[in-house]
């Protein structure tokens, strides 16, 4: 054989050699988050009824897919009546075999939801509050005791789209930045709510196994060029579930419609919204 067909012959058996130890490699990841996940949320609902915050996309769908085989599941979808959120996630509930309920905003019901957000919380900022809106119609209206969601997947899993193009570096401070606003700012907010209501708020993301998971294999280990979240969406295919992984994301505020509503409330008053909230906050003194 002529010396340079032996050498792309050769070639070719050391490509398909690394892609398959690349192959192994990623299994074995994938298998070593989803038993973390999974035994989070075992612990957390083992033989109770339970209520997932759900918008139909990758995150709470992994942990509805996972809860389901040790509780008795309801998802719960927040938004207004055409939301793009409720729209996807009825759809998604019927894909995989899950109770659903639409909670819906509504102008009206968030003239009571916000000061009472503000009363509970302290909260004043507008973008807070139009991403915490979902989860506050979950803990208040949800019958069931435990309340899970996929808060912590963004930040640990490089979700944000703000994230694609950054080097490593950058993004490993961007994510420490938004690690640190989720647990000083947002979680204390989102548990204030959960005592107000008597209600247990868990987040399978966020237990110890999957963030010391996250540390051991580092960034290199959670993005992939432009594709946000591939670990991720692995662990969905992996449960059977692809379509979890295909589903488009979409922001909280946005996908439930939230934040156009209280723009609509605010322009009645000839507000901004942050002028609204605070007139809010001032009416509760």
């Amino acid at each position: 054989m002529p010396k340079g067909r032996q050498c792309t012959v050769l070639e070719k058996k050391i490509n398909r050699s690394m892609t398959l130890i690349v192959n192994v490699a990623n299994e074995q990841l994938v298998a070593e988050l989803t038993s973390a996940l999974e035994a989070s949320i075992k612990e957390t609902v083992l033989g109770k009824k339970a209520a997932i915050a759900f918008s139909g996309g990758l995150d709470s769908g992994i942990v509805t897919v996972l809860c389901k085989k040790y509780a008795d599941v309801t998802l719960y979808t927040v938004g207004v009546k055409d939301a793009y959120d409720v729209k996807a996630s009825e759809e998604m509930a019927k894909i995989l075999g899950s109770r659903w309920r639409h909670l819906e905003i509504s102008e009206g019901t968030l003239e009571e939801a916000l000061p009472e957000m503000i009363r509970i919380t302290g909260t004043v900022n507008p973008i807070t509050l139009s991403f915490e809106v979902p989860l506050y119609y979950v803990l208040k209206y949800s019958e069931e005791d435990t309340v899970l969601g996929g808060q912590g997947a963004d930040e640990l899993f490089a979700g944000y789209s703000k994230y694609i193009g950054l080097s490593r570096e950058t993004l490993a401070d961007a994510v420490r930045d938004d690690m640190a606003q989720l647990l000083n700012v947002t979680l204390m907010h989102e548990r204030a709510v959960a005592r107000h209501f008597d209600k247990t708020a868990a987040y399978p993301y966020l237990d110890e196994r999957v963030v010391s998971f996250v540390n051991r294999i580092g960034m290199s280990g959670v993005q992939e060029g432009e594709v946000r979240k591939p670990l991720l969406r692995d662990v969905a295919r992996s449960l059977g579930h692809p379509e979890l992984a295909e589903k488009p994301k979409k922001s909280a505020q946005y996908g439930s419609g939230t934040m156009v509503a209280m723009r609509s409330m605010a322009k009645k008053r000839n507000m901004t919204v942050r002028e609204m909230i605070l007139r809010m906050k001032d009416d509760l003194k």
